[in-house]
C-alpha cells in the first residue's frame, strides 16, 4: 500500500443527515443548527478515526452570502459549506465525478455518499461511487461505538490500570532494570 493511499473517502449530505437522524432533528429544534452541525461532526470524529475513512461532511451555503470554505477538524474529518446558490448535492456529485479516476488507480479504494435523498443515490451511482443511507450510517457509527467500548473493556480487564500491565514482559523488566539502576 503506497503512503499516499487511503482506504476510503466518506461524502456525508450534513442537512440531510441532520433531517433524517430523529437525534440531530431534535438538538436542531431545541438548540440550532449550529449546534445540530457540531453534534454530527463529533459523531464522524470517532467513526473515521475507527475506520479510517477520509470524511468530507457538505453543508448547503444556507441562505449564508459567503463564499464556500472549508473547515478542518480533524486529520480525518472536515466540513466543507458551499458557495451561495450552490446546492451540497451538486458539490458531492462534482466530487464523486473527479474523485473517478483516483479509484480507477487504486489511489482510492472506494467513495462512498451518505444520504437519503434518492436521485443523490442513483447520480453518484452513475459516478461509481456507493451510498449508504443516513439510518444506515447511524446504525454504523452506533456500532462502531460499541465495538470501541468493547475493545477498551476487554483491553482494561485484561491489563489493568497501569500502563506496565500494557507492554511484554521484556520491556517491563528492562523498564524495571533502568528503574533500579541496574543498567
Amino acid at each position: 500500500m503506497s503512503p499516499s493511499f487511503t482506504p476510503a473517502v466518506l461524502l456525508v449530505d450534513g442537512y440531510n443527515i441532520i433531517g433524517a437522524w430523529s437525534c440531530l432533528k431534535k438538538t436542531c429544534d431545541n438548540f440550532g443548527l449550529e449546534t445540530a452541525r457540531n453534534e454530527l461532526l463529533e459523531a464522524l470524529v470517532g467513526y473515521s478515526a475507527f475506520t479510517g475513512h477520509q470524511t468530507q461532511v457538505v453543508f448547503d451555503a444556507h441562505f449564508q452570502k459567503n463564499g464556500s470554505n472549508e473547515e478542518v477538524v480533524t486529520k480525518l474529518v472536515s466540513a466543507f459549506y458551499t458557495d451561495f446558490g450552490q446546492t451540497a448535492d451538486t458539490y458531492i456529485e462534482k466530487l464523486c465525478a473527479s474523485l473517478r479516476q483516483k479509484v480507477r488507480e487504486r489511489l482510492l479504494s472506494r467513495v462512498v455518499v451518505a444520504t437519503s435523498d434518492r436521485a443523490q443515490q442513483l447520480t453518484v451511482q452513475g459516478y461509481g461511487a456507493e451510498w449508504i443511507s443516513a439510518q444506515q450510517l447511524c446504525y454504523e457509527i452506533e456500532a462502531t461505538v460499541c465495538r470501541t467500548r468493547q475493545k477498551y473493556k476487554s483491553r482494561k480487564k485484561t491489563n489493568g490500570r497501569f500502563l506496565a500491565n500494557s507492554i511484554d514482559a521484556k520491556s517491563r523488566q528492562k523498564l524495571a532494570e533502568l528503574r533500579m539502576g541496574l543498567k
